[in-house]
């Protein structure tokens, strides 16, 4: 128990990590960001929102109190992580490292915050 304990919040602290860097990019260094969504092909009018969905799903995660929000929350960053991890692929900008890391963690993190906070019905 101990072990799975560990390996959720190794896998969860890299998570918050991550998503938080990144939504720190999207409003600290705009012009950046911009850039790179020109180059692959997304629209720009999606950074701050974006943004705020990472933040808003982060808190979800960790704070774990409606287990259909968190559901939500894991889903929206692994499909965040895997759309940038076959944009940066089909684009080969050699950037995909980092969204491959990410799809790891949000499913080490989903399966064993399956694991540890698994209801027992009586």
């Amino acid at each position: 128990m101990k072990v799975n304990k560990i390996i959720y919040w190794i896998a969860t602290v890299l998570i918050a990590a991550q998503f938080s860097f990144s939504a720190m990019m999207y409003f600290v260094k705009h012009d950046y960001i911009k850039s790179a969504y020109i180059n692959l092909g997304f629209p720009i009018w999606i950074i701050h929102p974006l943004a705020t969905a990472k933040i808003f799903a982060l808190t979800v995660i960790l704070i774990r109190q409606s287990k259909v929000l968190k559901e939500w929350a894991y889903a929206g960053l692994f499909f965040n992580a895997l759309l940038a991890f076959f944009a940066h692929l089909m684009i080969q900008d050699g950037q995909y490292v980092l969204p491959a890391v990410a799809l790891i963690t949000i499913l080490t993190s989903r399966i064993f915050d399956d694991k540890m906070f698994k209801v027992v019905k009586v």
